[in-house]
């Protein structure tokens, strides 16, 4: 259905067997560009994209290579544009244990409102590292200042590849894991979080799992605490289930239609 829709702007598409490239007039990122800024607001105008963001996502073979094109965020799951987050496990060392930190979206969010989230966690945009979206996500939903921010440890990557009803969600979430000082108390800046709660490791794995309302945790942010959890040895190879949460950190894509340049 999204296929047919692009076909309907032959201004900028053409179908090429089970591929769909751009004309060969937009022969370069910035001609490519422009030209899908219209494209993109129509399709918001139709309901078809989620909230408007103004801000654009890169459109690469792989992250950090040069972009075909820059896209509008809210448009990217439409195209079917693989895309990258950076997500931060806030957590606190006690005597006995790890705590962690988790964050409940504002019910104002466009994607997930009102569910809970690691405590930092935000899509890199163009132009942008992952080092620098965790310090930026971090002062904006958790109020943590940058020399703290630049602490965090990178942890390595989970994959969520899923169909929403915006399109198709193929993202890379880079890992980190920051310790905080037991007295730390989280507090957003932006308004895009409700309020935090502080949680042991045996109840984050509970939550990840909860479908109860109110309780329920993104699908991203479940597979960044299953990821710590792995890491940090809260759940044990010989539990049930532990190959398979494993295997749900690095899903393999499903075929999908193509946008060559």
């Amino acid at each position: 259905m999204r296929a047919a829709r692009i076909c309907a702007f032959p201004a900028l598409f053409r179908e090429r067997g089970a591929a769909l490239e751009f004309v060969p007039g937009l022969a370069n990122p910035e001609a490519r560009t422009a030209a899908l800024e219209p494209v993109t607001r129509t399709l918001a105008a139709e309901g078809a994209l989620t909230a408007w963001r103004d801000e654009r996502y890169a459109a690469a073979a792989a992250h950090g290579a040069a972009p075909a094109f820059l896209i509008e965020r809210a448009a990217a799951r439409y195209f079917g544009i693989h895309t990258y987050a950076a997500h931060v496990n806030g957590l606190v060392r006690r005597s006995d244990a790890l705590a962690m930190w988790l964050a409940r979206r504002s019910a104002a969010k466009a994607i997930d409102p009102g569910q809970l989230d690691n405590l930092v966690g935000g899509g890199i945009a163009a132009g942008a590292g992952v080092r620098a979206t965790v310090v930026k996500e971090a002062r904006e939903e958790a109020g943590i200042p940058a020399e703290v921010a630049q602490t965090a440890a990178a942890c390595g990557a989970v994959h969520i590849c899923r169909e929403q009803p915006d399109g198709l969600q193929l993202e890379t979430i880079y890992v980190h894991d920051l310790e905080l000082p037991a007295a730390f108390v989280p507090a957003g800046e932006d308004g895009e979080v409700a309020e935090h709660r502080r949680v042991t490791l045996a109840e984050a794995a509970r939550l990840a799992g909860s479908d109860a309302a109110g309780e329920v945790v993104t699908a991203d942010a479940s597979l960044v605490i299953v990821d710590c959890l792995i890491r940090h040895g809260a759940l044990a190879p010989d539990s049930p289930h532990y190959l398979a949460l494993e295997a749900m950190r690095h899903p393999q894509p499903p075929p999908r239609l193509t946008c060559a340049p």
